[in-house]
């Protein structure tokens, strides 16, 4: 990887890192605080907070146009401000209808600045050599709860969660904000070229029915992603682990995430990410599985292989696309697949928490079905060869 790759992808991971910690991970901390304070239910602000995944969803699409046509310095520049400007209406809200403009704002922050926009704007950058940039920004990226759930927690015990919003908001616009701006290139004036992608088109065409089998895959398996981030210590007290067991073992979710990604950038670069996503798919139900054979004994296993498969379905949502379809279009056509993943991540807390009330840790049952669901998808990606590729066979 050339020395200005390395940069950007050092910059876009750590500005990544910033943009999970203060959107996306933060109601786990300050969520019953706020809601305390506020003199709102807890299941208010969750229900704002899933609102605006859902707003997310709705955008993703036309952000990932935008990138498509003008690259991503732009777009992920203006996340980071999006982002601080909902963070410091959070710090300031005084009702309910103050945080859900918060909300609101940073639902558009997270539709502009996670992942898929970052995965879009590498895309632009380096067409179909973006993988390994991709893998990089998720192994940096992979430590987001890892900051952001001590670090909040330390705001909101050291200086209250009004200021530990405005903090989080001000390491968005003076930290994020300029290293966005000044990291990441210039995109060229074309995108990847069009030539180059009707060359390879005239060798192989994608799958029959690709985007609806990658929408299925993405969908399940942000369902699982959702319940297990929300209710996975939960879960684990509810198959036999006492609480502290349950925390201990839910703190080794990270690290597996980091440990798949360096497996993924390592020994399986060289393999389609149809398989990575295939192998992602299986863990959490072997962990599941090693839970169910032997109980309380069972939650590491648990643990560290469901955050293994999650670390390595991230980088599917990234690669898995741009390997199928190529870099044009690369940015709209994540958003679309983007659009049922978030609407299962947003709706998988509330319903699978109604499940783990009413059916225990049989719940486990319903991710695990969900998994090999999506295992099962990806089985009808079949490579489709255009008329040309034959008649060059003969």
């Amino acid at each position: 990887m050339r020395s200005d790759r390395v940069i950007v992808v050092a910059a876009l991971g750590s500005t990544q890192t910033l943009a999970w910690a203060s959107s996306y991970y933060l109601p786990a901390i300050l969520g019953a605080p706020i809601a305390a304070a506020l003199g709102l239910p807890t299941s208010v602000f969750f229900g704002m907070f899933s609102a605006s995944l859902l707003l997310s969803a709705a955008i993703s699409p036309w952000v990932g146009q935008i990138i498509d046509v003008q690259g991503g310095r732009v777009v992920l520049t203006a996340s980071n401000a999006t982002i601080a400007a909902g963070l410091a209406l959070l710090g300031v809200s005084h009702g309910i209808v103050s945080l859900g403009v918060a909300w609101a704002i940073l639902g558009v922050g997270m539709a502009f600045g996670l992942y898929d926009p970052a995965f879009a704007a590498l895309t632009r950058l380096y067409g179909r050599d973006a993988r390994s940039a991709i893998t990089g920004i998720t192994l940096i990226g992979g430590f987001a709860s890892t900051i952001g759930w001590p670090a909040s927690a330390w705001f909101e015990h050291a200086f209250g969660w009004r200021d530990a919003c405005l903090i989080w908001a001000g390491l968005n616009l003076f930290i994020a904000m300029p290293l966005n701006w000044l990291a990441i290139p210039v995109a060229p004036q074309q995108p990847p070229s069009q030539r180059q992608t009707r060359e390879i088109a005239e060798v192989e065409a994608p799958p029959r029915g690709a985007m609806p089998i990658l929408a299925v895959y993405f969908a399940a398996t942000a369902f699982v992603t959702g319940a297990m981030a929300s209710q996975l210590p939960r879960l684990l007290v509810a198959g036999g682990a006492s609480e502290a067991a349950a925390i201990a073992a839910g703190a080794l979710v990270g690290p597996a995430q980091v440990a798949a990604r360096l497996v993924e950038f390592g020994l399986l670069r060289a393999v389609h990410p149809v398989w990575s996503a295939r192998i992602a798919a299986v863990l959490h139900p072997l962990g599941a599985a090693a839970m169910g054979l032997f109980g309380p004994a069972g939650i590491a296993a648990l643990a560290v292989l469901h955050g293994a498969g999650n670390g390595m379905i991230t980088i599917a949502k990234g690669t898995l696309p741009l390997a199928i379809f190529g870099p044009v279009g690369y940015g709209r056509r994540n958003g679309i697949l983007s659009v049922p993943a978030r609407v299962a991540l947003s709706a998988a807390p509330f319903v699978f928490g109604l499940l783990l009330d009413r059916m225990g840790v049989a719940a486990l049952l319903v991710s695990t079905g969900l998994s090999l669901a999506a295992f099962g998808s990806l089985l009808f990606l079949r490579p489709r060869r255009t008329p040309a590729a034959a008649v060059a066979d003969d």
